[in-house]
């Protein structure tokens, strides 16, 4: 069964959010996933692979926080790559949605009626 497009956009943008929220401040991957889970309904599960890749891509570090309530926390930070990418992926998702905005916006063409070309319709046009 094909992915709906609400599904496809939030793994397409999952990236972006989770650099902009490490922008924002250093966080652990469950807090990240909750505020991820309010704001656009994106599973818990989805985040820790994503973490991993990051972690490997350079663009985010680790630290160990001690808990009074349970074991240390694994907390994430952006790095200088992590910046760089953050500010590339919102360049680019500005880009990306000022084009889809613009498709959504254009006015809407009368529809031709079947056995009509716009030819037709123009040289009616035309006529009158």
């Amino acid at each position: 069964m094909p992915e709906t497009i609400e599904i496809q956009l939030k793994k397409g943008v999952l990236t972006l959010c989770v650099l902009a929220l490490l922008n924002r401040h250093d966080s652990y991957a469950y807090e990240i996933a909750s505020t991820l889970s309010d704001a656009i309904d994106m599973g818990e599960g989805t985040i820790y692979p994503l973490m991993r890749r990051m972690q490997s891509d350079g663009q985010v570090e680790t630290y160990l926080v001690e808990s009074p309530s349970g074991p240390s926390r694994k907390y994430y930070r952006l790095t200088d790559a992590g910046r760089r990418a953050l500010d590339a992926q919102t360049a680019e998702w500005g880009a990306f949605a000022r084009a889809v905005e613009s498709i959504l916006a254009a006015p809407a063409e009368p529809a031709v009626s079947a056995g009509t070309t716009n030819d037709d319709t123009a040289e009616r046009g035309a006529e009158q």
